[in-house]
């Protein structure tokens, strides 16, 4: 009698297959659905800062790793990363031409999510666990089940267009009922810590061209000084200065492998007075000269319908 085939394994087959039809090239792939992204690498990619937005990122082939603060946080196929902040870390890939690494990055609609909380809280859901800027877990069979029928909607445009919102919305409600919903709720809640750091976050990235202190944002969450530092690396695992420098140097890079802008242009337009210094900056952060990581990014930047606008600075 032939054993009953593994329904989790299924699923995992199904959804790679389906993301290595959505996704045929490597890099990122935008989807009709505005802010979600394909990713899909054939080699294995080394540790590389990235700054990711508050997104749902999902693995169904091969595996990635997340370095920040000391911390290594794995997720393979069929496990999922929420960021409920803006977060920069270190990223590393394991794929192969036999083996690609295929994954979809699910934009956090703030909006949405708070609609949800409300209700959540209306109903008396509690948050089961603290809240972190980070974390990764197994899909459940049922979050498993709700991504594969985006999947399957996102090859008809007909579908994704009328089916995707309301599944983009179902998968929401399972993450923040889920094992990583507190994180999302609190950075919702502007009176908790966590909140009120992820309050400022937005302002940074709103903000990052202008002059920003940090005496002033620890007095826009209402917070003393050493409580603003202390509250702002138990969610970050960095510093607020080291924070919005990464920041600028993400949203440079950006620049120049999207728009096509030098050095010189990057640097003035996201709030650095000097070109010398941001250059300087720029490669020990990066590894590699500005041209040279420019270059490297618009080998990897694959456009297609779907780009929107978002408030966070992303660069993954």
């Amino acid at each position: 009698m032939s054993a009953s085939p593994d329904p989790t394994l299924a699923r995992q087959v199904r959804m790679a297959q389906l993301i290595d039809r959505l996704a045929p090239d490597e890099g990122y792939t935008l989807c009709t659905l505005p802010g979600l992204r394909f990713m899909r690498a054939n080699r294995s990619v080394p540790r590389t800062p990235v700054l990711y937005e508050p997104s749902i990122v999902v693995v169904c082939s091969g595996r990635k790793r997340g370095y920040v603060g000391g911390r290594v946080y794995h997720y393979n196929a069929q496990q999922f990363l929420v960021l409920s902040v803006p977060l920069p870390f270190e990223g590393e890939t394991d794929a192969s031409e036999a083996e690609p690494m295929l994954a979809m990055s699910i934009p956090i609609d703030l909006q949405v999510a708070a609609e949800i909380a409300m209700e959540l809280d209306m109903a008396g859901v509690r948050i089961a666990e603290a809240p972190l800027g980070i974390m990764s877990s197994p899909l459940d069979e049922r979050f498993g089940n709700t991504l594969l029928r985006l999947l399957e909607a996102l090859l008809s445009p007909v579908e994704a267009r009328l089916l995707g919102p309301g599944i983009l919305r179902e998968i929401l409600y399972c993450v923040m009922t889920g094992s990583q919903g507190g994180a999302l709720r609190a950075a919702l809640a502007h009176r908790s810590q966590f909140g009120k750091i992820s309050k400022a976050l937005l302002r940074i990235h709103r903000d990052y061209t202008k002059p920003i202190d940090v005496a002033t944002l620890a007095q826009e969450a209402g917070m003393s000084l050493a409580a603003f530092h202390a509250s702002f690396k138990a969610v970050t695992l960095t510093s607020p200065i080291q924070y919005l420098k990464t920041t600028r140097l993400h949203k440079a890079r950006l620049l120049m492998a999207q728009s096509g802008l030098n050095a010189a242009t990057a640097s003035s337009r996201v709030g650095y007075e000097s070109s010398s210094q941001f250059s300087r900056e720029f490669k020990r952060y990066f590894g590699r000269t500005p041209l040279e990581e420019a270059r490297q990014m618009r080998g990897l930047l694959t456009q297609a319908p779907g780009a929107c606008e978002s408030p966070f600075v992303s660069a993954q």
